[in-house]
């Protein structure tokens, strides 16, 4: 099978940080009031000076995850991050988004997502 032809992605990457609030006391929380809004112009503005042109750091709906929120989605991968610091978005933007790697202490547990597809 050949691949599809067509012009290139506009962007290599897109980020997805969830910046969802649910009403005080729900018993999953919000990425919202773990710090994700600002996490998520850090993590933009923190892209910018490193140069990442071709990425995409989009602000998010719920992605169904806070639970272990803040939460982080990156596309084409798929991978789900968990960052709860500046510290934690550097490493993300550094390892899996600039070096292509994966940063295993942050990935978000996977049985939440198997669990909720049963």
């Amino acid at each position: 099978m050949r691949a599809p032809t067509g012009p290139p992605p506009y962007y290599r990457c897109h980020v997805f940080c969830c910046i969802n609030q649910r009403p005080a006391g729900n018993s999953r929380g919000s990425c919202a009031e773990k710090g994700s809004v600002k996490l998520r112009a850090y993590m933009k503005a923190r892209a910018k000076e490193m140069g990442l042109k071709d990425v995409r750091i989009n602000a998010a709906g719920c992605l169904d995850r806070c639970e272990h929120g803040p939460s982080i989605l990156i596309y084409p991968e798929g991978v789900w991050y968990t960052a709860r610091t500046k510290a934690d978005v550097d490493e993300i933007l550094a390892i899996h988004v600039q070096g292509g790697g994966r940063v295993e202490r942050l990935s978000m547990p996977a049985e939440t997502a198997l669990a909720k597809n049963k």
